[in-house]
């Protein structure tokens, strides 16, 4: 039976010298609150306060992270509990992995023991030293899963489930998380943040982050629905182009208004081109009876990236903007389970030309931000860097999804600090549904850094008063300055 322990210089560097020198760095920071901008964690999950239930539905089933690897190897996600939404069955990946007939329901014991039998898979992977870290330090497991500890480490999670102490926001309090951002739709009526936001027994801030994807895309058959959601939550009829840009503006006040300091966007590509006011009515209305053209649809989405960009120039929210994502990539997969479950991948993107409308109008404006991210690595350092280099709005977004692992971050660190240096970053981002690994994925981060600022020290490069310094900046006032926190 192997032991689960973590070893405590884990991710520190190899060199003793440096690795003294990264220990110090890193007990600096080990346990200093969290600042998460950007994640995906319900408000409600915290305003009700109920005790988790099973284990599975907890560590396995959201994490896109977890279950697309597990599919990736031949499991369908029914066996993970993903739930079906086309009605073909109780669960199972029949018609989206060619199984040939519908999976039963699956308990969580079940969908545990598949993680357990399948626990080398994760070897190497960012997941496997998130979940190590979690199961260890949240949990208090002591062995590693695998099939003959499968049935025990179960119960134990269980029964720790069930005690106060692991309900959400005792963690919340013991993972010192001072600011838990959520992603919303506009039209949410965000009443779960506003009631945290007035309780007095909860202390922590839960913002809300403005997500406006689903109405700059009117080629998709869920569009018009979405504008009559918008309509109803901003009173505003949405049936005309000027209508939507008025109830964008409403929604993004009542955010403000609420506590959020920041709006994201999920875009293809980040073209920004602004179109005529009466060109953009007429794909309105050519979208609302059906009859766009795909490069309408194109040059529309562009549009409204710009707009949303103008728009903050106005009200300060800061724009996260992530390009350069094939969304729901295998369509059986999304026709039989929805978004969100593990087939969204990247494509090469690009910032510097498509960017330009939006940076000569609004690149120097002190009211505007914007905090750049990609999943194409090489812009890091061809691209955003040397934007976040000469632009004051322009921040370089930390490593995000197929980045955010310990390679990827040391990637990211020299590819962006030569260019933007530290404080033009955004801070780490754990963009993460699975609200147990929050602290495991924040110390990976704080770990790595405290390595690459000893290399630095050790090339006599910086001071280690300098490195201190900045290890203490990464973890507070950047995340705090840019997103205005």
């Amino acid at each position: 039976m192997t032991a689960l322990a973590p070893h405590p210089d884990r991710l520190l560097p190899a060199d003793p010298a440096t690795r003294d020198v990264a220990r110090r760095l890193y007990a600096e920071v080990a346990d200093a609150p969290i600042y998460s901008p950007h994640g995906h964690v319900p408000a409600d999950m915290l305003l009700d306060d109920e005790p988790f239930g099973d284990p599975a539905q907890l560590l396995i089933t959201p994490d896109h992270y977890v279950t697309r690897l597990l599919h990736a190897v031949g499991v369908p996600l029914g066996r993970l509990g993903v739930v079906r939404r086309d009605g073909d069955g109780a669960g199972g990946t029949a018609a989206a992995s060619g199984s040939g007939s519908a999976e039963p329901a699956v308990s969580g014991r079940e969908i545990w023991r598949t993680l357990c039998e399948n626990w080398d898979v994760f070897l190497g992977t960012p997941v496997r030293y998130w979940f190590e870290s979690e199961f260890s330090e949240v949990f208090g497991l002591t062995d590693a899963p695998s099939p003959q500890t499968a049935d025990a480490l179960y119960d134990q999670l269980t029964d720790a489930l069930a005690r106060p102490e692991f309900r959400p926001r005792a963690l919340f309090e013991r993972f010192r998380i001072a600011v838990l951002a959520t992603t919303d739709d506009p039209a949410d009526d965000l009443a779960a943040h506003l009631e945290l936001r007035d309780d007095p027994s909860f202390d922590g801030r839960v913002l809300p982050t403005f997500r406006a994807d689903r109405y700059m895309h009117p080629l998709e058959p869920t569009w018009r629905g979405k504008l009559d959601e918008l309509s109803a939550a901003a009173n505003i009829d949405c049936g005309t182009y000027a209508g939507l840009l008025d109830a964008l503006r409403s929604r993004r006040a009542y955010f403000k208004a609420a506590g959020g300091t920041a709006t994201d966007t999920g875009v293809i590509d980040a073209g920004s081109e602004p179109l005529h006011t009466a060109d953009a009515e007429r794909i309105h209305r050519e979208a609302l009876v059906g009859t766009i053209s795909q490069a309408d649809a194109d040059a529309y989405r562009r549009n409204m990236l710009y707009r949303l960009a103008e728009m903050s120039a106005d009200d300060g929210l800061v724009m996260q903007l992530h390009a350069g994502v094939i969304r729901n990539h295998h369509r059986p997969t999304f026709d039989a389970f929805g978004p969100d479950t593990g087939h969204d991948l990247p494509a090469v993107g690009g910032y510097t030309v498509p960017l330009t409308p939006i940076l000569r109008d609004f690149g120097v404006d002190p009211t505007f931000r914007i905090v750049l991210f990609t999943v194409d690595e090489t812009l890091f350092s061809r691209e955003i860097a040397p934007l976040a280099g000469f632009y004051p709005s322009v921040f370089a977004g930390a490593p995000w999804w197929f980045l955010d692992s310990p390679a990827g971050i040391a990637r990211y660190r020299s590819a962006v600090t030569d260019s933007a240096g530290f404080v033009k970053t955004s801070g780490f981002i754990d963009d993460t549904r699975a609200f147990c690994s929050i602290p495991a994925r924040h110390d990976m981060s704080r770990r790595l850094d405290a390595g690459h600022l000893a290399s630095l020290v050790a090339t006599h490069q910086l001071s280690e008063d300098d490195a201190l310094g900045v290890a203490r900046r990464l973890v507070a006032d950047v995340p705090i300055g840019t997103f205005r926190l």
